[in-house]
Order: structure tokens, then sequence, then C-alpha cells
């Protein structure tokens, strides 16, 4: 009897207690375990918004919602990928209204010949006369040593041109795509000057670059202005109009990027 007593009182106490603790003397909780917990049938949760209580769904976790606010159940998903297959992992695309502009006296003196000079990996700042299209400068993310990354980059070339007239008017320009500042693309293209003023034409052009080092690149749109012949007193604008005959909304640059990898980080996704 005398045993049966003490239980009780002792049951009594940890009750009466703001804490309790298993196995520890200071507990940090209303109820604090100091080793192992064997649940047997179910986890409750109180719903704060109607006050019923849940106890989930086959597959779901209990998740903290932080300080202040009860947990909740969510379900977590892991995509199903096959091995040593490429799957698309990051995809975005970027624009830029402002674009960049040259004068003649921006044309850099060509040392070397273009093949020499633009070679795949090249710094950018060993090309002299670059200008960087500042809205396309953007961070990636790959998380795969096995990657293959796809750049898509589309702007308007334009020449405030008159009417062409004897000898032929034209202005030479590259631009490239970087990685890391680092060249991976680069296309050259001729603006020449026709029967109507102030010409233009679409630029496009796609890089590729496989296994990028795990983490986060910058990439980033480059051009130049290379040469001019006939009248050299004239603008070159790239992503951006020289005459009103076109406005920036049409000029506008963008770039898309892909990034498909074989897959060995997976990032779950929760509902």
């Amino acid at each position: 009897m005398k045993n049966i007593i003490s239980t009780l009182f002792l049951f009594s106490g940890l009750m009466l207690s703001a804490q309790i603790g298993i196995n520890t003397d200071s507990p940090k909780a209303k109820l604090d375990v100091n080793g192992d917990a064997n649940l047997r049938k179910k986890i409750m949760v109180s719903n704060t918004t109607d006050n019923t209580l849940s106890e989930g769904k086959n597959d779901q976790l209990l998740v903290s919602q932080g300080e202040g606010y009860a947990p909740i159940w969510k379900t977590l998903r892991i995509p199903e990928y096959e091995p040593n297959k490429f799957y698309l992992i990051f995809n975005n695309s970027f624009s830029d209204k402002n674009g960049i502009e040259f004068l003649t006296s921006e044309e850099p003196v060509m040392t070397t010949s273009k093949g020499a000079t633009f070679t795949k990996g090249a710094d950018i700042s060993t090309l002299k006369g670059f200008k960087k299209i500042d809205g396309l400068s953007q961070t990636i993310s790959v998380f795969s040593t096995e990657s293959k990354a796809y750049f898509q980059f589309e702007t308007v070339v334009q020449a405030n041109f008159a009417g062409n007239g004897s000898p032929d008017t034209s202005i030479d320009y590259t631009c490239g795509i970087f990685v890391d500042n680092k060249l991976i693309n680069m296309r050259q293209r001729n603006l020449k000057a026709i029967n109507s003023q102030y010409p233009f034409l679409t630029h496009n052009q796609i890089g590729i670059v496989a296994n990028l080092s795990k983490g986060d690149h910058t990439v980033s749109v480059a051009c130049s202005r290379l040469a001019s012949y006939g009248d050299t007193s004239k603008k070159l604008a790239i992503g951006k109009n020289t005459s009103t005959n076109i406005n920036n909304f049409i000029a506008q640059s963008s770039l898309k990027v892909d990034v498909y990898e074989v897959p060995q980080v997976f990032n779950p996704i929760i509902n």
C-alpha cells in the first residue's frame, strides 16, 4: 500500500510540474526525453484554425513552422530519375532593354588575327573593346559534375546609316557568350547600309558548354565593334535603337539558359 501511495504522489508531482524530464534532471521543454523514444500508435497535431487533431497521411512528414507555430504535416516528393540520363534541372530566361552602343573610336586595334584572338576559354579581360549587356549577366546553378548547358542569345543590331552610297558602308561586330568570364561561344557578323535609312538585323547565336563544376556560375554576353568601312562616323547599337524607325522594346536582348544534368544531388520537393 505504501508503494502504491508513493507512486501516486510521484505521478501527481510530475503532472503538476511545468516541465517533465526523462533521463535528465534539467528538462528544456514540457517533455524532455534524453534517449530513445518508441511510439506505438499515433502522433496527433492540433490544427490552429479549427482546433481539430490531425494524424497525417501515409508517407507524410512533420515539418516545423518555426517558434510559436504548431508543426504541420507535409508530403515529401522525390522525382524519379533513370541512371546515366540527362534531365533539365535549371531553366531560366533574362532580358535587357538598355543595350550597348559603340563609336568608331571604340574599335580595338587587332595586333593578331581574329582566329588567334577569339579562342574558346579566352578571358574577357584579354579581349579588347568588349562591353557586357548588363541585364544578361546572371547567376546559374549546377548540381552535377555531368552537365550540358545551352545558351540562346538574341538581339537586334542597328546603325544610323543613311541610304547606301559609294563606296559601300558597313560595320563588322562580334558577340560572345561567357561563363565565369571565359568565352564559350562567339559569332561575328557585318551590318551593311542598304537603300533605306537606319538598317537593322536580328542577331541569334547558341552556345554550349559541358561539365561545368558544381556550384554557381555567372553567364554573361558581351559584344565588340571590330571594324568600319565607308562612312566610319556612324554609331552601332546592340540591344537598343539608334533611330526612331524601331524602339528599345523591339531591339531588346534576351538570353535563355537550359542546364541538363545526370542527377547526382537530389533536392526533394515538399508540398
